[in-house]
């Protein structure tokens, strides 16, 4: 059966919204990344140890692209409020938890191999977007086509 212009033209503006959403959470990724990197350098300007700067900065780089994923990336899929926002949020938390984990699962493995951890780290970085990513699309904030409901 021959696809009139019409069922073209929807199929393709579909395809380039969700191109767009993964553009838009590769930027708020990158930021997040930024922000991350420059607390962690600024704590340790200030003489805070690496290890609670690490954590500190991980955390403000979360809250930030929590921020960007809920207004700019999924905006139309977030929860309005209530314990539907809380869950999100929780959720949201998780999956970061999740890419922390395969962070430092890559970066680990490869070390302990003999590897770069240099090289780990841009692989895991790689791996860990690709799975939070994911994630946060089906599970965070899906949307009525992705099938789990918040």
């Amino acid at each position: 059966m021959r696809e009139v212009p019409m069922q073209a033209a929807l199929r393709e503006i579909a395809r380039k919204a969700k191109d767009r959403r993964f553009m838009l959470y590769f930027a708020a990724s990158l930021a997040a990344l930024a922000v991350d990197a420059a607390s962690f350098l600024a704590l340790l300007r200030l003489g805070f140890g690496a290890a609670g700067s690490s954590v500190l900065a991980y955390g403000l780089g979360i809250g930030f692209h929590w921020l960007m994923s809920s207004r700019a990336v999924f905006l139309d899929r977030v929860a309005m409020g209530g314990h539907q926002r809380t869950r999100q949020k929780a959720l949201f938390v998780l999956s970061a938890l999740v890419g922390m984990a395969i962070t430092v699962s890559i970066v680990g493995g490869i070390e302990r191999l003999g590897g770069d951890p240099r090289l780990a780290k841009g692989v895991a970085i790689g791996a860990s977007f690709f799975a939070t990513y994911w994630l946060r699309k089906r599970v965070v904030f899906p949307g009525a086509a992705d099938g789990v409901a918040v």
